[in-house]
């Protein structure tokens, strides 16, 4: 995990990115980990690792607002598919390097597409997320983001719906 920090660190600093590194208690759960950080849950930069049900090898590291549900069927769609599931947790350690809570909104592994929710980067100059560590974040600036990441910006979260309607989306990392 100490590795995908520092190539984390070298990748914006490589890029002159503006960005801040917060150490913290280890935490992986969106809300908590904001309020530590200092910023808003929404602010988070989650990262879901999915795959292609049914399809061998076609993954989708998904990013969204810390206060936002994925849609399966949508990043199914995005993935060339119908339906997209989660990655098992060994599975995600393998092809990122990282344990679920710690993964960041970039990957270094060319399988894996790079999908961001429009979301995010429209209502926040900043993103926060865990470094590849549980207990270390990045602040890093929005556009520097999209800039280095150069995602896949599509539409992959759930409309609001009622209370006590159940939703596919897993759990929340960040």
């Amino acid at each position: 995990m100490d590795d995908v920090f520092q190539r984390l660190v070298s990748l914006l600093d490589s890029h002159q990115a503006s960005y801040r590194v917060i150490l913290h208690p280890a935490e992986g759960q969106s809300a908590r980990v904001a309020e530590i950080r200092g910023t808003e849950p929404g602010q988070g930069a989650k990262a879901m690792l999915c795959s292609l049900k049914g399809a061998d090898e076609v993954y989708g590291l998904v990013i969204l607002s810390g206060d936002q549900r994925l849609d399966m069927k949508k990043v199914g769609a995005a993935l060339g598919g119908k339906k997209a599931q989660l990655v098992p947790a060994d599975l995600a350690r393998e092809l990122t390097g990282c344990v679920i809570g710690a993964i960041p909104p970039l990957s270094f592994d060319q399988r894996i597409t790079l999908i961001v929710d429009p979301q995010l980067p429209s209502r926040y100059a900043e993103i926060a997320f865990n470094a590849g560590r549980l207990d270390a974040s990045m602040v890093l600036d929005t556009q520097d983001y999209l800039r280095i990441a150069r995602p896949l910006v599509l539409s992959v979260t759930q409309e609001p719906q009622a209370q006590g309607v159940p939703s596919d989306s897993g759990p929340a990392t960040s």
